[in-house]
């Protein structure tokens, strides 16, 4: 929960009532590798703050997921589209590691937007982080090569990357898993 304030603090100011109103609503999720968080059709009940872990986007295929997104330590977590809209998510999220998550429900977000100075900043925050990495995700699929996708993703989080399966890596950049193969060969 440290980390939570650390993150909001280095954006704004929390005082001690609003945290204490804050950090009351939050629950504390520890999740298990390979777990489904939010399938296709459920509606996302949660926006989450990872303290530890990994977690993948993903459209379910028959023959293979498509993978569009990953989250790692010290991000929210959340098909925000759907927690926003009350809407079924078309998407699923999943563990690639152990997980630890902070929650907070749809119905606690509009209680601290409504009892605290800085609820609408936290909410914005979290907002803001989610939609920059997807836009920044997007802008990189219009112009990056799959190489350079590849890349920006090993140097982002070297020491997580190395946990996701290459099968999920090569969908998120666009390619097959032996397009990958060439490329980690001509890398090295």
């Amino acid at each position: 929960m440290k980390q939570i304030r650390e993150y909001l603090e280095c954006m704004t100011s929390v005082s001690d009532k609003d945290w204490h109103i804050f950090s009351s609503k939050l629950i504390k999720h520890v999740i298990p590798k390979k777990t489904v968080i939010l399938k296709t059709g459920q509606i996302e009940n949660y926006l989450s703050f990872m303290e530890t872990g990994i977690v993948r986007y993903y459209i379910p295929k028959d023959d293979n997921d498509l993978t569009f997104a990953f989250t790692f330590d010290n991000s929210f977590v959340s098909a925000y589209d759907s927690f926003l809209t009350r809407v079924p998510s078309t998407y699923q999220i999943q563990t690639l590691a152990e997980t630890t998550l902070w929650s907070l429900t749809h119905q606690s977000l509009q209680e601290i937007y409504a009892e605290t100075e800085i609820g609408n900043t936290i909410g914005r925050l979290a907002g803001e982080d989610i939609f920059l990495k997807k836009s920044k995700r997007e802008l990189s699929l219009l112009n990056d090569t799959a190489e350079q996708r590849y890349l920006n993703l090993f140097t982002g989080q070297p020491h997580l990357i190395r946990q996701i399966p290459l099968k999920y890596i090569a969908s998120y950049i666009g390619i097959t898993p032996q397009g990958l193969s060439r490329i980690r060969r001509r890398i090295t």
